[in-house]
C-alpha cells in the first residue's frame, strides 16, 4: 500500500472518503443519531449515492440483491441499537449464500460502552457465526486502514459480510487520512497435492457425477466446466444456488438435487458411484432427500475454497481447498469412453411436466408469460421459489436466497439489483412473503426503479401448508392468510398495480407491466391448494 497525501479529517470524511477510494457508488441505509455525522458528509457529495429503505434488514437485502448482480461488495449503513440488531436476519442470510458485504453499524460513545447505555449492543459479538469478521474502530485512525480490510475480507476466498461497528464519538474525531492506495490479498491458497489421486478416482470410476454449487458462479467457472463435462461425458446436477452455471438445455444436464429437485436428478444421484463436488455445501436440503445407505454408499470428492466445508455435511475420499476455476483448470483425467452418460438419459422422461387441474390461475402458467419477458428474476421464499426454479430459462439470471431461506429477501433485493440495472428486475413473489418487506414499495416508489412484483397469492403460507397437508393429516393451522388488495396496497404508494384472475387476462397484464420502465405490481390469485 501506498502513501499519497495526507491531511486531517473527521472520522467521517475519512469514511467516505475511504468508500469513495474502494469503488463504492451506492449505500443501502436508514439514518439514526449514531450515524449522523456520516450522513451530513453523504449529503455534500454526489460520487456515493444513498438510498433510503424503510427497514434495517431490507437495507441488507438490497445490498446482496445488488452484489449478487454486480460481483461488487454491497454496502449497508444503520445506525445503533435497534438499527443494528434489524439487520440481523439480512446478514444471516448474506454468511449462508457467500455474498460479499460490508455493514457498517453505528454505535454508542466509548465513554458509555459497557454500561448498558441507551442503544448499546454489542453487534460484533451477537454476529460472530455469521459473518467473515466483526471489527469495532475505537480510533479515528484505524477507520480507512479497518475499512480497506474489512473489503479485503468481503471478496477473499468464499465471499461474506463482514460488520464494521464504529461510535458515534469516532465520526467526530479528527485524524490523519493517509489515502492509503488498496492493494488486496487473497486470504485462501489453492491446495493441489492430492490432485493425482482425485484424477485416479476420477478416472476408475465408471458412474462418476458432478455436483455443481454457487461456487462456480463465484469462481466464474462455467466455461471450464463446460469444457470438463462435454470432453468427459460427466452427468452434472446443480444446487439451486448453482443453477445457471451449466446449460439446462444440455445434454449433461439433468436438473436441480435434492427435496425439491427434479426426479431425474435425484435418481441419478442415487445410481452414481462417484461424487464431484464443486462449490456445493451438500447441506440437510439435499442429503435429506436420500436414505443413510445411498449417502454412504458414494466415493465422494469435493472441492470448495472455504476449508471449513470440506467433509462438513458428507464424508469425502478426497477434497482440496481450491478456487474452482483453476482446479478445473489443472484436473487432467482421461476422457469416459464410453461413458454412462448415454444409459441413464431415459431418466430425464421422469419430470414430464405435472398437469394441475384448476378452475383457477396454475403457478407454472403465470411464471411461464413471466418468463417471456424477464431477463433477471429474484424470488421471495416459498412454492411460488421451487416454481420459478423449476420452470427458469435459458436467458434468465436468478437471484434467490438458497442457504438460509429468508421469507423477506426477494422484494429488497430486486430494488438493490435494480439500482445497478439497465434491464426490469422482475421478482417473483408469494402473497406470504412479500408481507415481509413489504414497506420497500415506498422505497420502490421514491427511486422510480424498474422493478416489476408479479405475487402469486394461494391465500396461503403454500410451503407450509403442503408440509401441513403431508406431514400432519392437513391439519392446516395458522397457515392461512387474510391478506390486503395488493393492487390498492401499491396504489397507495403511486405505483400501478393489476389483480389477475383468469388466464384469458394473463398474457396482457403481463404485457401491459413491461410496456414501461416504471414500477409495476400484478396480483395474481392461483390455485389454493397447488404444490410443488
Amino acid at each position: 500500500m501506498q502513501k499519497v497525501q495526507n491531511k486531517i479529517l473527521t472520522g467521517a470524511q475519512i469514511t467516505v472518503q475511504t468508500l469513495k477510494v474502494l469503488g463504492v457508488d451506492r449505500i443501502f441505509g436508514y439514518p439514526g443519531s449514531a450515524v449522523l455525522d456520516v450522513y451530513d458528509e453523504l449529503s455534500k457529495q454526489s460520487t456515493v449515492r444513498h438510498y433510503l429503505v424503510r427497514h434495517e434488514q431490507a437495507a441488507v437485502h438490497c445490498a446482496e440483491g445488488y452484489a449478487k448482480l454486480t460481483g461488487r461488495v454491497g454496502i449497508v449503513l444503520v445506525t445503533s441499537g435497534p438499527g443494528a440488531t434489524n439487520t440481523l436476519t439480512g446478514i444471516a442470510n448474506a454468511h449462508f449464500d457467500g455474498t460479499p458485504l460490508v455493514i457498517l453499524t453505528g454505535q454508542i460513545d466509548k465513554s458509555l460502552l459497557g454500561k448498558n447505555s441507551f442503544q448499546e449492543v454489542d453487534i460484533v459479538e451477537m454476529t460472530k457465526t455469521i459473518t467473515k469478521a466483526g471489527l469495532q474502530v475505537k480510533d479515528a485512525s484505524e477507520l480507512e486502514k479497518t475499512l480497506i480490510e474489512a473489503f479485503e475480507i468481503a471478496q477473499s476466498g468464499r465471499k461474506g459480510p463482514v460488520v464494521i461497528d464504529i461510535p458515534q464519538d469516532v465520526f467526530s474525531q479528527n485524524a490523519e487520512y493517509k489515502n492509503i492506495l488498496p492493494s488486496f490479498k487473497t486470504f485462501y491458497h489453492n491446495d493441489f497435492d492430492n490432485l493425482h489421486k482425485i484424477e485416479e478416482l476420477i478416472d476408475n470410476s465408471t458412474r462418476p457425477l458432478i455436483i455443481c454449487g454457487a461456487g462456480v458462479l463465484q469462481s466464474k467457472a462455467e466455461n471450464e466446466l463446460y469444457q470438463f463435462a462435454q470432453l468427459h461425458n460427466i452427468p452434472i446436477v446443480s444446487t439451486m444456488l448453482g443453477m445457471g452455471a451449466y446449460s439446462k438445455n444440455s445434454t449433461n444436464f439433468f436438473g436441480m438435487l435434492g427435496i425439491y429437485g427434479s426426479n431425474a436428478a435425484n435418481e441419478v444421484f442415487r445410481q452414481a458411484d462417484l461424487l464431484i463436488v464443486l462449490g456445493a455445501r451438500l447441506n440437510d436440503r439435499i442429503t435429506s432427500a436420500f436414505d443413510k445407505n445411498c449417502l454412504l454408499d458414494k466415493i465422494v470428492i469435493q472441492v470448495d475454497i472455504n476449508p471449513n466445508e470440506l467433509g462438513r455435511n458428507m464424508d469425502t475420499s478426497e477434497c482440496t481447498c481450491a478456487d474452482i476455476k483453476e482446479f478445473l483448470s489443472k484436473i487432467n483425467v482421461k476422457p469416459k469412453s464410453p461413458s454412462w452418460l448415454n444409459s441413464i438419459l431415459i431418466l430425464k422422461n421422469l419430470d414430464k411436466e405435472f398437469s394441475v387441474t384448476t378452475k383457477h390461475l396454475s403457478s407454472s402458467d403465470v411464471i411461464k408469460e413471466i418468463y417471456k419477458y424477464a431477463e433477471i428474476v429474484t424470488t421471495e421464499v416459498g412454492q411460488h421459489q421451487i416454481f420459478a426454479i423449476q420452470y427458469l430459462p435459458e436467458k434468465v439470471k436468478m437471484i434467490t436466497s438458497g442457504g438460509f431461506g429468508t421469507m423477506g429477501f426477494g422484494f429488497p433485493a430486486a430494488i438493490g439489483a435494480a439500482t445497478a440495472s439497465k434491464n426490469p428486475i422482475v421478482c417473483i413473489a408469494g402473497d406470504g412473503s412479500i408481507q415481509m418487506n413489504i414497506q420497500e414499495l415506498a422505497t420502490l416508489k421514491e427511486y422510480n426503479l424498474p422493478v416489476k412484483v408479479m405475487i402469486l397469492n394461494n391465500g396461503y403460507l403454500g410451503m407450509v401448508r403442503q408440509l401441513q397437508k403431508n406431514n400432519f393429516n392437513e391439519n392446516y393451522f395458522a397457515t392461512k392468510l387474510i391478506n390486503p388488495d395488493f393492487t390498492k396496497l401499491a396504489e397507495s404508494y403511486g405505483i400501478e398495480a393489476i389483480k389477475v384472475t383468469q388466464k384469458s387476462q394473463l398474457e396482457s397484464a403481463v404485457k401491459k407491466a413491461f410496456s414501461d420502465e416504471k414500477p409495476f405490481l400484478i396480483d395474481f390469485i392461483v390455485e389454493p391448494l397447488e404444490e410443488v
